[in-house]
């Protein structure tokens, strides 16, 4: 039943991580895991949900297709590896022709590259095959840039892909139901407002931030292997 939008904020995305955190510990036994964050406002939420499980981070590079003159509106997003992902309804709606999406495809692939070169340097992205992914955002709104994130991992043939989210609006877990096998929200929201809505401190999180936080996981995940051993 979703939750009256009096319910909750969350502080930050650090606090919306360990509340996260919480509703994924059923993952912690298994085998394989590996967290993958939508930079950058789900990279301190992955943080979190990494370090309770134990389990190792990185980046999973996704730009949504936002429509020209209404950019927080998704007609599509894309994924590294080539992946898109469109919201036809939309694009129908709108009559938004194909080279205005080739264009807006264009522009995202290079920051799709560029954050690439700036988060990872020369170091290759994880290798997926037969693990058990968690894919993390800061919040699902149209579950689109989410969507192309789960159809990148799934070509690489992963045992069983979760998405994991503090917040989401109602009709995007649905839709994320039907492409992933899992799907935890802690906070599932009818109506939904704006993502910045559930959050008091929703600044943006930069790209410092960003590499602090993979960096400070590696370290965290090293520890923990080295005292496993």
């Amino acid at each position: 039943m979703p939750v009256p939008a009096s319910f909750l904020r969350f502080t930050d995305r650090r606090a919306a991580g360990r509340a996260l955190a919480w509703s994924m510990s059923h993952y912690a036994e298994r085998p394989a895991l590996q967290v993958l964050a939508l930079p950058r406002g789900g990279v301190p939420v992955a943080y979190e949900v990494a370090r309770a499980l134990s389990a190792p981070l990185d980046v999973l590079l996704v730009r949504k297709l936002g429509v020209p003159g209404q950019v927080e509106l998704a007609m599509g997003a894309i994924a590294e590896g080539g992946v898109r992902v469109l919201n036809h309804e939309i694009i129908a709606e709108l009559r938004i022709p194909a080279y205005v999406i080739e264009e807006v495809a264009a522009l995202e692939q290079v920051e799709i590259e560029r954050r690439a070169r700036s988060y990872r340097g020369q170091r290759p992205p994880p290798e997926l095959r037969d693990k058990t992914v968690i894919i993390v955002d800061d919040g699902l709104a149209t579950g689109a840039t989410m969507h192309a994130a789960v159809d990148c991992v799934r070509l690489q043939h992963p045992r069983w892909i979760a998405v994991a989210v503090p917040v989401a609006s109602k009709e995007s877990v649905q839709i994320l139901r039907s492409v992933a096998d899992d799907v935890v929200a802690v906070l599932v929201v009818e109506p939904f407002y704006a993502l910045s809505y559930w959050y008091n401190d929703f600044r943006q999180t930069s790209d410092d931030e960003v590499r602090q936080l993979l960096q400070a996981a590696q370290a965290d995940h090293a520890v923990t292997n080295h005292e496993d051993t």
